[in-house]
């Protein structure tokens, strides 16, 4: 072992200067993977309105020389609301410390969170209307006075005890902002909503994300790939990568119209975007239920997966396209969903 550690010095003198100097060398700086985030407001796409109200947000801050007021961002999952929480912590130049809702499991928890953060720097809570009411009631002060309030010893001999903390930025996401308590939604001063993207916007994120994982595409793949990513960045992000895959295996790496055709249906995304899941949901309704009306739970046992995974993943975006409709007594498909799955429809009469 000895041995070959001299070896290693004798061939890089630069890694005994870095060892004795205790500087960083350019390959621990390094991103371990290429993240295709965008840094900057400038550098976002879409969600005009939400990026403009944060631009303004932020030049005032700064000019107050003061951290950013707490944000809360609700949509569906991959929007970009982790995507902007990265973007308010360069903008203002504090460091990101992120967590989740599940992941506070005690005060204890969030009490070593806060107290390790300086002046401006952003903590961001994903889900964060899955925290617990104690770790929820923390946090209120926290947000408020920026101090945190705990008890010493039980009964006679209780103590209270309030430590001051440095002014920070939370920034929050969920996806189901109706289960948010009142009391902490109304201590957000920004609330955006982030819905889907354009089929133009998602043109320059393909463009863009293929710019930086060095592959070609061109004017009609951007486009077909786009129209089948369910209005979702995520979700262009992760087919692009499937269809760089199978364009370097099964064609010259070019990716074409052709290509992502072919790519996506071994993937099972059709022509407007949905699943082989989305597709099963849609049937289920429909053939077990005689185009509804049914409720979510009755649907979730018969495909056997999670309620929360039918309410957060495959719900929005059929109810953006109009295939299924959300009524009082229950989810009914829609007249949409019949030709798309090539289903007779024939009208109910009520």
């Amino acid at each position: 072992m000895t041995a070959k550690i001299s070896d290693n010095m004798q061939k890089s003198p630069e890694l005994i200067q870095g060892i004795v100097a205790g500087t960083c060398l350019p390959a621990d700086v390094e991103n371990d993977m290429l993240s295709l985030r965008p840094e900057r407001l400038s550098e976002y796409v879409g969600q005009s309105e939400v990026v403009e109200t944060l631009k303004i947000a932020i030049e005032a801050a700064k000019k107050r020389k003061e951290p950013l007021d707490h944000v809360l961002f609700h949509g569906p999952p991959g929007l970009g609301k982790t995507t902007l929480a990265h973007i308010i912590a360069n903008e203002m130049g504090g460091t990101l410390t992120v967590t989740s809702g599940p992941a506070l499991e005690k005060g204890g928890d969030l009490i070593g969170i806060l107290t390790h953060l300086s002046r401006g720097d952003v903590l961001f809570v994903d889900e964060i209307h899955r925290l617990s009411k104690v770790v929820e009631e923390f946090l209120y002060p926290a947000m408020e006075d920026f101090a945190v309030d705990f008890v010493f010893d039980k009964g006679a001999h209780a103590r209270s005890h309030r430590i001051r903390l440095e002014r920070f930025c939370l920034v929050g996401a969920t996806t189901r902002v109706g289960l948010l308590s009142s009391p902490l939604r109304d201590r957000f001063g920004i609330f955006r909503s982030l819905d889907f993207y354009r089929e133009t916007e998602l043109v320059q994120i393909t463009r863009r994300s293929a710019a930086l994982l060095d592959v070609a595409i061109d004017k009609a793949g951007s486009q077909e790939l786009s129209r089948r990513s369910r209005g979702t960045p995520r979700i262009v992000n992760r087919l692009l990568k499937r269809v760089r895959d199978f364009a370097q295996v099964r064609a010259d790496g070019a990716i074409t119209e052709a290509i992502v055709n072919a790519a996506l249906l071994l993937e099972g995304v059709d022509e407007k975007g949905l699943t082989d899941l989305d597709r099963r949901y849609l049937k289920t309704v429909i053939d077990f239920y005689d185009g509804g009306p049914v409720g979510i739970e009755a649907i979730a046992a018969t495909l056997q997966e999670e309620t929360d995974t039918l309410v957060d993943v495959v719900e929005p975006y059929l109810l953006k396209i109009g295939m299924i409709l959300r009524t009082s007594s229950g989810r009914r498909a829609a007249h949409s969903a019949y030709l798309h799955l090539g289903y007779p429809f024939q009208k109910k009469l009520l």
